[in-house]
């Protein structure tokens, strides 16, 4: 069965990972295995700072590790630690065009969390597939930034 979807999907961008410190993240994911520190950066609107972690002389095409941890309580992420403790969060998907796979998504009857695409990592557009309509994993569609 081939979907319109998936002329959209090229890659797993990252997976996110829900952490109570990010500074501990990041030296647990750089000393264990070896990751080394891609892009780290506060991003006020979704509430948390991230970083994300990649296997050395990764170029920004394979898959990374996104820590993410809460700026405060009200945040997404918090209320995640809160419910779940830390671990895995999201699965990324990279896209082509995240308008064109948003419509396509909509088109079969799945929800989506936002009604456009917000800013995401390094000015990145993403959306997030609601996790009832996608096996109760919280799904995000990223369209890397032109240059990115």
């Amino acid at each position: 069965m081939h979907s319109e979807l998936q002329s959209f999907v090229t890659a797993i961008d990252h997976v996110g990972v829900a952490v109570p410190d990010l500074d501990t993240a990041i030296a647990f994911y750089r000393d264990t295995f070896g990751l080394e520190l891609a892009h780290e950066e506060t991003n006020a609107e979704q509430g948390v700072r991230e970083a994300m972690m990649r296997a050395p002389g990764d170029t920004g095409v394979g898959t990374a590790v996104q820590l993410l941890a809460p700026l405060n309580a009200e945040s997404t992420i918090a209320k995640f630690l809160d419910k779940r403790g830390p671990g895995l969060q999201q699965l990324a998907y990279r896209v082509t065009d995240i308008d064109a796979a948003c419509a396509a998504l909509k088109a079969k009857g799945v929800r989506l969390v936002y009604d456009a695409p917000k800013r995401g990592t390094s000015d990145s557009r993403v959306n997030f597939v609601h996790p009832k309509d996608g096996g109760g994993v919280l799904i995000e569609l990223v369209q890397p930034a032109p240059g990115h």
